[in-house]
């Protein structure tokens, strides 16, 4: 099987499987960490399929819509790439990949490391920024049916994985649990060139909101 008949089966995989998931989480998602992959990938020495294949396989099964689950999504990854027998060292590698991509709360060991997890890493980050970040997380929160806002209820930093994971805070809170604090995590330069300009575009965001809220 040719590289290009590889990717074509995983996305039709990837298409079928989250044909029904919540919209900051389906295959559109996917579609654009390829993309900023691709992208971040043309300046990198990396192995590129092992790449796209990660930024395709990233979420087949977020831990976020099975109980908290970590394991179903690498697992799933795995047995698909088994079934159209990848090469073992590379179903490997995008297993964790898989397994290891996830914000957490940003506060945990990580175990593996690698330049294509890096670019994947980045990728999906880029998504969770800017105009389409600030999109899917209201999306999610209304999703979860969260306050948009709670003046008395405080973000937590620096939350360890589990609080991170059972917080059920308003989507406010999540700018600053989360999304502000993604530009200083990029790994790569492209990363961190394309995070300035979706940062600061949350940042304006966030001011004309406590502006129409009624705080300065």
């Amino acid at each position: 099987m040719t590289e290009q008949e590889i990717l074509i089966k995983t996305e039709k995989y990837v298409k079928k499987e989250l044909a029904d998931a919540e919209g900051g989480h389906d295959w559109w998602h996917i579609q654009r960490v390829r993309s900023n992959a691709r992208l971040i990938a043309e300046s990198e020495v990396c192995d590129k399929l092992v790449v796209e294949l990660s930024a395709l396989l990233h979420d087949i099964a977020d831990s976020k819509f099975n109980d908290g689950n970590e394991n179903i999504g690498p697992e799933k990854a795995e047995k698909f790439l088994k079934s159209i027998s990848l090469d073992s060292g590379k179903t490997d590698h995008i297993v964790k990949i898989v397994r290891n991509i996830s914000f957490k709360g940003g506060n945990f060991k990580v175990n593996f490391k690698s330049k294509e997890l890096d670019i994947v890493q980045d990728a999906d980050r880029l998504d969770a920024m800017g105009a389409i970040g600030i999109a899917r997380a209201f999306n999610y929160g209304g999703h979860k049916g969260r306050l948009l806002y709670h003046p008395e209820i405080k973000p937590v930093l620096n939350l360890d994985k589990e609080a991170y994971k059972k917080s059920s805070a308003p989507t406010i809170n999540h700018f600053y649990e989360k999304l502000l604090r993604l530009k200083d995590r990029m790994n790569t330069k492209t990363g961190k060139q394309l995070a300035e300009e979706r940062h600061q575009f949350m940042e304006n965001f966030l001011k004309q909101f406590y502006k129409e809220w009624g705080e300065e």
